[in-house]
């Protein structure tokens, strides 16, 4: 029996369909072990969001090939994609699969021993239509919640962005797959189910039969069994009033919402060419606040993009107060080869950049964590997912439908199951004591 051994680098999408070629290769019978052991197969599931993101595929797949020379060292994934002339250059790199052909995998392996001049599989995945890649999971490494790919692709083309080009256009997994895979999920002890995509927004924009996000979301909600949904980053302009009003309406619905923002300055946003304003952000937030009580409201920000002067910044800066997010991922901007910001005039110094991301990032401390004390002495329910040790006690952590982590004590197994208390205080950074 051949053993198999996979790494994941980058989102959440990469990181499903990373663990639906695990379910591939065990289903033909390979033996999965830890990336650290020796395998006679590798699979790195590439990332190249930045120019640093490429480099750490191509680390990976090198290490890979050091642990054991003798391996197949498979390169499947976005860098995969964008960088396939060079992968397959690549003394280290044996199998090059590009994005919407990973079900290819086990074929390509079969071939390659067979036949080891045949080691490419990568679509023009910009110039030739391409129908959404179905890869399925029964099970996942989480124990409680369970991300499920609805769809891939975008067609926005921000200025920085490389995905567009490394994923293609957006297309939309059927509705029928989605809910076969959720009610598999749910039938294995699963209780949460997270809908992620590349952009998620976009799901349905290919579909018939007025299939969109709302509509999956109710769809899903319907499944018996099932406790809860969350969803993946949104853009901000699917938050309208029908939306927001229908999903307030689902009890399964978690009130926690990743609006991707990026910057608090039309200006900036508008050489980002991001396709919403402040304006028309805040607004989104307002509905949000209208329908659910305390929603969590997290976002990305990147500082330092070009020409983003001192002005810009602290509009952004007080932008983000007035919102008051509960999380806020800060980046430094990170010119991406092949991109058009790359080129663009007036690049940020770095150490600007970092004096900048320092700043917004003590705000997003300031900002969670009243945005966590809100719930200090209510009634709130957690879903279990792990057992931890904090200050040498033992505690059964989870999170809130908001997000909140929480830690409960208990003799009791709890891992995925759903538990209520009081939240009583903070007892550690960003986890606070519950007690039934």
């Amino acid at each position: 029996m051949k053993k198999a051994a996979l790494h994941n680098l980058g989102c959440k999408v990469n990181s499903y369909e990373t663990e639906a070629m695990q379910q591939m290769l065990e289903n033909a019978g390979y033996e999965i072990v830890a990336f650290s052991d020796k395998a006679d197969v590798y699979i790195i599931n590439t990332c190249s969001v930045t120019n640093m993101a490429d480099r750490k595929s191509r680390q990976m797949l090198h290490k890979a090939k050091h642990k054991n020379p003798d391996s197949v060292v498979v390169a499947t994934g976005c860098y995969a994609q964008t960088k396939e002339d060079e992968a397959l250059l690549d003394p280290a790199i044996d199998i090059v699969i590009g994005n919407n052909q990973k079900h290819e995998l086990i074929n390509r392996l079969d071939m390659f021993f067979g036949d080891s001049s045949n080691n490419a599989a990568v679509a023009d995945i910009n110039n030739e239509p391409q129908e959404y890649e179905e890869l399925f999971l029964s099970k996942t490494a989480e124990h409680a919640r369970a991300f499920i790919k609805v769809q891939d692709g975008c067609n926005q083309f921000c200025s920085y962005c490389i995905i567009p080009y490394a994923r293609g256009r957006v297309r939309s997994r059927k509705l029928k797959n989605v809910l076969a895979e959720v009610v598999r999920l749910v039938d294995n002890g699963f209780k949460e189910i997270v809908l992620t995509g590349i952009h998620l927004s976009s799901y349905g924009v290919d579909l018939e039969n007025g299939e969109n996000l709302l509509k999956l979301i109710q769809e899903v909600h319907k499944i018996e069994g099932l406790e809860r949904i969350r969803l993946g980053s949104l853009e901000p302009k699917i938050v309208t009033e029908e939306f927001v009003e229908n999903i307030a309406k689902l009890p399964k619905m978690c009130p926690h919402f990743h609006l991707s923002l990026q910057s608090g300055c039309d200006a900036t946003l508008k050489r980002m060419n991001r396709k919403y304003t402040t304006e028309e952000y805040i607004k989104g937030c307002e509905l949000l606040r209208k329908y659910f009580k305390h929603p969590a409201i997290t976002t990305d920000v990147i500082v330092g993009f070009p020409g983003e002067d001192e002005n810009e910044f602290s509009v952004t800066k007080q932008f983000l107060k007035d919102v008051h997010f509960y999380k806020m991922h800060v980046f430094k901007y990170s010119p991406r080869r092949g991109t058009r910001a790359e080129s663009m005039p007036n690049q940020v110094d770095e150490q600007v950049k970092t004096r900048r991301s320092a700043e917004l990032i003590e705000l997003d401390h300031q900002m969670s964590k009243e945005y966590r004390d809100f719930y200090i002495g209510t009634q709130k329910q957690a879903l279990i997912e792990e057992k931890v040790t904090i200050d040498g006690k033992d505690y059964y952590t989870g999170y809130t439908m908001e997000y909140v982590k929480i830690a409960v004590e208990s003799e009791e197994d709890l891992i995925n199951q759903i538990v209520t208390g009081k939240i009583i205080k903070e007892i550690a950074d960003d986890i606070y004591l519950l007690k039934r």
